[in-house]
C-alpha cells in the first residue's frame, strides 16, 4: 500500500480521548472514546474478535486501523505493530494510536507535536490516551477511573473512563460524539456475532450520557434476545424471566412491557397479564392487532375465552 497517496483521504482531526482495555476474567476487549468531532467512532475505533482493538486518534491516520488489526494477525506484537505503522508515516509526530491484543499487551505512541495537552498512561491490560485536552489532568484521572472500577465488567468499566475524563475538563473545544466497541476474547465461529457491542453517539450535546444510556439499553435488550431464544426452544419459564427482567430495567418500553404480558399469558398469569396488556393498548392500540396475530405463529398460547379477555380490554 502507498502511503503517502493515502495519508490525504485518511487523514481527519479527531482530537479525542480514549481508551483500549482488555476484561482478564471474560478475555473482551474495547474501545472507548469520545470527542469534539462528529461520528468519532466512525475514525477511532477498530477491533476484532480473538485479535485485538485499535484506537488512531490526532491528526488520525485511519489506516492505522485496519492495518494494525493485521499486523496483530499477522503475529505482530502491539509494540511492533506500532514501530511498522509509524515508520512509514510522514505524519507520525501529530499521530497518536493505541493498540491491544489478546494477551492484554498493549503499546501507545503520542506524536511530539499532536496539540498539547496531550499524553498516555498505560497500565496493566489498558492505556489511555489523549490530545488537545483543557489539562494534563485528563489520561490520569482516566487511568485511576479505570483501575478503582474493576468490580464492574467492562463497557461500563470504560465508560466510568471517560466520565473521569470529561470530570476534569475533557477536550479543550467541548464534546459532540462518543464510541463503545466490544469484540471477544476468542474468534469468533459466525462472524456476524463480531463486534459483541457496537454502540455509537454522532452528535449530541451530552455524548457520554447518551452513551451510558445507550449501554443501559442494551443491556436491557440482552434479556428480550435472550427471552427471544427460549421461546424459540419452548421454554416459556425462562422467556418470562428473561422479559420480565428488561421490562424492570425499562418499565416505559412498550416493546418490552408487552412480550412481558405475552410470556405471562403463556405461564397462565393470566391476571397479571391483563394488566400489562391493558396498559400496553391504552397506549397504542396497534399492539392490541399484533396480539391478534401471535397465535397463527404459536407464540400465545391461550384458550378462546382468554384471547377474547385480552383482546375485549380498553
Amino acid at each position: 500500500m502507498n502511503q503517502k497517496n493515502n495519508r490525504s483521504k485518511n487523514n481527519f482531526f479527531a482530537h479525542t480521548y480514549s481508551i483500549v482495555a482488555r476484561d482478564p476474567k471474560t478475555g473482551e476487549m474495547g474501545v472507548g472514546v469520545q470527542s469534539h468531532w462528529f461520528s468519532v467512532g466512525s475514525v477511532v475505533s477498530w477491533g476484532e474478535a480473538g485479535i485485538g482493538v485499535v484506537a488512531t486518534q490526532s491528526l488520525v491516520n485511519k489506516s492505522f486501523g485496519l492495518r494494525g488489526l493485521e499486523l496483530l494477525r499477522q503475529g505482530k506484537s502491539p509494540q511492533e505493530a506500532i514501530n511498522l505503522l509509524i515508520s512509514d508515516d510522514d505524519g507520525r509526530d501529530v499521530r497518536q494510536v493505541a493498540i491491544l491484543d489478546t494477551q492484554g499487551r498493549v503499546a501507545t505512541h503520542t506524536g511530539p507535536k499532536c496539540i498539547k495537552h496531550a499524553g498516555h498512561k498505560i497500565g496493566n491490560s489498558f492505556s489511555v490516551q489523549a490530545n488537545m485536552m483543557l489539562s494534563d489532568e485528563v489520561w490520569p484521572a482516566m487511568a485511576e477511573a479505570f483501575k478503582r472500577c474493576d468490580n464492574l465488567s467492562l463497557p461500563e468499566r470504560i465508560i466510568k473512563s471517560l466520565e473521569a475524563a470529561e470530570s476534569v475538563g475533557g477536550d479543550i473545544r467541548g464534546k459532540q460524539s462518543a464510541a463503545i466497541l466490544i469484540v471477544a476474547g476468542e474468534p469468533t465461529e459466525n462472524k456476524w456475532e463480531d463486534p459483541l457491542i457496537d454502540l455509537r453517539v454522532e452528535d449530541h450535546n451530552e455524548p457520554l450520557k447518551e452513551l451510558s444510556r445507550l449501554l443501559k439499553i442494551f443491556r436491557a435488550y440482552e434479556h428480550m434476545n435472550n427471552g427471544d431464544l427460549a421461546i424459540e426452544k419452548g421454554d416459556m419459564a425462562k422467556a418470562l424471566k428473561e422479559y420480565d427482567a428488561a421490562q424492570k430495567m425499562f418499565p416505559e418500553n412498550l416493546e418490552m412491557t408487552y412480550w412481558t404480558a405475552v410470556s405471562l399469558a403463556n405461564q397462565n398469569q393470566m391476571d397479571k397479564a391483563l394488566i400489562l396488556f391493558k396498559r400496553i393498548f391504552k397506549k397504542d392500540k396497534n399492539w392490541r392487532l399484533l396480539t391478534e396475530r401471535l397465535p397463527h405463529s404459536e407464540l400465545l398460547n391461550v384458550k378462546e375465552e382468554e384471547m377474547k379477555k385480552i383482546l375485549s380490554l380498553k
